[in-house]
This record gives structure tokens, C-alpha cells and sequence, in this order.
């Protein structure tokens, strides 16, 4: 098994191709749900996943639903500014999905509101708004993979 990471209408290719090698490089799942903010032909895209693409784990949805209907027995944590708890306060398990929202607005308000209990935030200060999602992406699923004991990674 391994995390997975599932982005919910992403915008920017840089960040989704960043994501990609981070998911070739740990074996991660990506979930791509559309609609996305570019075309997954995009040279920037393709270019900040370099040559890892073929080993990324990628699958496309239509909607967020569709990726919890084809996984009834996963958990799913949520990364947002507007979680009252912290991603360290969460213990992760092998399979767990990694939830992360579109750049300029983040999850949409009725996924986190189905979610109270799964809802974490990376610690900040209050002068931006938000850390870039790729960054975000990375930190939380590292903190997974150490928790697992970085399963078969070297």
C-alpha cells in the first residue's frame, strides 16, 4: 500500500507537476480531480515533473465523491487554513489520503464541512495567507511516510 495525494481542481501545472515527482519519488498515489486549471499535455507541467512522470501513480476524477466512492475504506485528512488543529496532531496510517484544494481558494466549503474531524492546518504566521501547495503536499506526506517509518524509502 501507500499515502495518497488528491487534488481537487489544482490550477497552477508547476505545483502539479512538483507534486508528481514527490509522488514518484515516494510511491505516493496522485488523484487529479477535475476540473483542472491547465492540460495535463502542459509543457510547464510536464517540465517540473521532468522525466518521473512515468513512475507517478496517477488517476483522473470527475469529482471529489468519485475518489471516496472508489475508496469506501480510506481516510482522508484535509489540509486548510481554517482547521482549528495542526498536522501533526493527526496520527497517519499506510493508505491514508492526503487532501489539498485549488491555489487561490483551497477546498470547497461543503467537502470541509463533511469533514470537521479530519480538518488540518500547517502552523504559520498571520502575514500570508498560505504556504505554496506543492510545499504544503510535500510537508504533511513527509510527516506520514516518518510516522510509517518511510515504508521501503531509502
Amino acid at each position: 500500500m501507500a499515502f495518497h495525494i488528491v487534488l481537487v481542481e489544482p490550477e497552477i501545472p508547476a505545483n502539479t507537476g512538483n507534486i508528481s515527482r514527490t509522488c514518484a519519488a515516494t510511491g505516493t498515489y496522485l488523484h487529479l480531480v477535475r476540473p483542472l486549471g491547465f492540460n495535463t499535455d502542459d509543457r510547464t507541467l510536464k517540465r517540473a515533473g521532468l522525466d518521473y512522470w512515468p513512475a507517478v501513480k496517477v488517476e483522473y476524477h470527475d469529482s471529489f465523491q468519485e475518489v471516496k466512492d472508489k475508496n469506501p475504506q480510506g481516510r482522508f485528512f484535509f489540509a486548510t487554513t481554517k482547521a482549528k488543529r495542526i498536522y501533526t496532531d493527526f496520527t497517519f496510517q499506510d493508505g491514508d489520503f492526503l487532501v489539498f484544494g485549488k491555489e487561490t481558494k483551497g477546498l470547497p466549503e461543503h467537502i470541509l464541512a463533511a469533514h470537521p474531524e479530519s480538518l488540518m492546518r500547517l502552523p504559520m504566521t498571520g502575514d500570508v495567507r498560505s504556504l505554496n501547495l506543492s510545499n504544503s503536499a510535500a510537508i504533511i506526506l513527509y510527516e506520514g511516510l516518518r510516522q510509517t517509518g518511510f515504508m521501503d524509502l531509502n
